[in-house]
């Protein structure tokens, strides 16, 4: 049986549903309209099929919850940020798969729901169908051979970003500006959902790992995540300047990544440059997009090794009081 309830508060909506299993909470970041969207109009649209649902033309940014037992939590939150070239999101594979593998371990996963590009509805229609008729690899669609590969519609998406006002360093302004405000959000109501807001970090796929490293490059020290892991992807455009004494970085990518690989290894080397020392991991096969799915690779394990790494962190296991 589930019940929800509604609650205004600080100038937000907060929707609570309630479970058997674990209480869900859908939280909206801006007080009002995300700045910038205001003339946004296209409906938020659910794409299935696939490896994956896929969200199109989120206008309402939000963060969707996935809370440990109390007696499992242990006070960190890692904000979840999919992919999908900035044309939609990719919420199940690189999203609520990885927030429910956290969550069953006492961390607390947000999904984070940012904005992508406005897709006309006969936008989504024709990819749809597209998709149905196997023309369309997708972002994350398994390659032949089993693995993930780069999106055969990867053309199409890139040309589509442009015509919406640039290249990915446009596009993906409005996903930037939506990571830093989620923060922001679940730092000033740490103790709501059970959190040390010192220990807030955030995970990316993709056009999402932008949306990380966005969120990792901040000026204010004070603003940045407590750590961040940008998995294959991160700036897509020209690397920003990299500024010093930033927290932990987690890194992984697959060398077969034609989509990605590139610019994740210029973002090592720009981080390393600048003094930074991120863990690495660059698997021998897994394509582009491989998240939460199992194709017999050793990319499959990206998620226990980031998962060792926040061990050793001291973020698996509740905070010394």
């Amino acid at each position: 049986m589930r019940t929800k309830q509604a609650i205004r508060t600080a100038g937000a909506m907060l929707i609570l549903t309630w479970s058997a299993a674990a209480q869900q909470q859908t939280i909206k970041i801006w007080p009002g309209v995300a700045p910038g969207s205001e003339n946004w109009s296209e409906p938020e649209t659910v794409m299935k099929g696939g490896d994956t649902d896929r969200v199109a033309n989120v206008v309402t940014p939000t963060l969707i919850a996935y809370l440990p037992e109390k007696s499992k939590a242990t006070g960190t939150g890692i904000i979840i940020a999919p992919g999908g070239g900035f044309s939609y999101l990719a919420i199940d594979k690189e999203g609520n798969r990885v927030a429910s593998w956290l969550q069953e371990r006492g961390i607390a996963g947000f999904v984070l729901k940012y904005r992508v590009r406005q897709m006309a509805a006969a936008d989504i229609a024709a990819f749809q169908a597209r998709r149905a008729s196997g023309n369309v690899g997708g972002r994350g669609t398994p390659a032949p051979g089993g693995r993930a590969g780069a999106p055969a519609n990867a053309g199409a998406l890139a040309a589509a970003a442009g015509r919406a006002g640039g290249g990915m360093d446009s596009v993906g302004q409005y996903g930037i500006a939506d990571g830093i405000q989620a923060l922001k959000v679940l730092r000033q109501r740490a103790g709501e959902f059970g959190l040390s807001p010192d220990r807030i970090g955030i995970v990316g796929f993709s056009a999402g790992a932008m949306v990380t490293s966005g969120v990792l490059l901040q000026e204010d020290p004070a603003l940045r995540p407590a750590f961040a892991a940008p998995i294959y992807g991160g700036p897509f455009g020209a690397v920003p300047a990299i500024p010093q004494k930033l927290p932990p970085i987690f890194l992984a990518w697959a060398q077969d990544d034609t989509t990605a690989g590139v610019a994740c290894a210029r973002f090592y080397a720009a981080l390393t440059a600048a003094g930074s020392n991120p863990e690495v991991h660059i698997y021998r096969a897994g394509g582009h997009g491989f998240g939460m799915a199992k194709q017999g690779t050793t990319s499959d394990h990206w998620i226990d090794e980031f998962y060792y790494w926040l061990e050793v962190q001291g973020l698996t296991k509740p905070a010394a009081r």
